[in-house]
């Protein structure tokens, strides 16, 4: 988001680490623990997974409740049909047959894990969960499990943002208009050569004709979260390009 990093106590929000958002105190298994003891824990500390480490503390895989699903002891146990088993080939068979059954986390976890390190920037975390479609990532320290950080500890990170970013600091108006038409000629899609940027006690005047609403509604965000800017006033036209058949 550097089109729109956040000015707050004169630190950039991207520059925010996984160190200060991170949870420290995670709870984690063994590998030769009993799939009913993960459930257990799972529950009783209302979490969706648990890392695993070995007797030395580093971690060796993750085991979440979605593998926990379909077990024959709950009756969930998946139910192929005869046609499709005939054409799953043998390993496939074997292999999920002891995730299904086993009794043993080393068995069912998974052993390829996504880790960040204490220092990697909250922005890159971010972009982990979203590429690998996953929920949490360990933090990992040689080789040791440190803290680990989901989904929701980002949204906790930007909900705490919410009362520092309301009094930004003061900033000279010539200065700040500087500053909103560079944000302006980062953002994609606006041509800020087409627009006027007016600046008066921080309050930010928006003129200009714009394409669509799209546009105009990016202009306005791009304004908005400047750093300093203490109000925007958006007069900007739509005027969409008519092009010829």
């Amino acid at each position: 988001m550097k089109a729109a990093d956040v000015m707050v106590s004169d630190v950039m929000v991207s520059d925010v680490m996984v160190s200060d958002v991170m949870v420290p105190d995670v709870i984690t298994v063994g590998a030769n623990d009993s799939v009913q003891d993960v459930a257990q824990i799972l529950l009783t500390n209302r979490i969706s997974a648990v890392p695993v480490v070995d007797d030395n503390g580093r971690l060796i895989g993750i085991i979440s409740e979605g593998v926990l699903m379909r077990r024959p002891e709950s009756g969930t146990e998946r139910a192929r049909s005869w046609w499709l088993q005939a054409l799953t080939d043998t390993r496939t068979l074997a292999e999920e047959f002891v995730r299904t059954h086993s009794r043993r986390v080393s068995d069912v976890m998974t052993r390829e894990v996504v880790t960040a390190s204490p220092d990697t920037p909250l922005g890159e975390v971010a972009a982990l969960l979203e590429k690998r479609r996953i929920k949490r990532v360990p933090i990992v320290a040689s080789g040791k499990i440190v803290g680990i950080v989901s989904r929701a500890n980002l949204l906790q990170a930007l909900a705490s943002l919410k009362d520092e970013t309301v009094a930004p600091r003061h900033i000279d108006d010539a200065a700040l208009r500087g500053q909103v038409m560079a944000q302006l000629t980062a953002t994609p899609r606006v041509r800020p050569a087409l627009l006027n940027v007016i600046v008066h006690d921080g309050t930010v005047e928006l003129w200009g004709v714009v394409d669509s609403d799209a546009e105009r509604n990016a202009i306005r965000v791009a304004a908005e979260v400047t750093p300093g800017v203490r109000a925007v006033n958006d007069n900007l036209v739509v005027h969409p390009v008519l092009t010829g058949t």
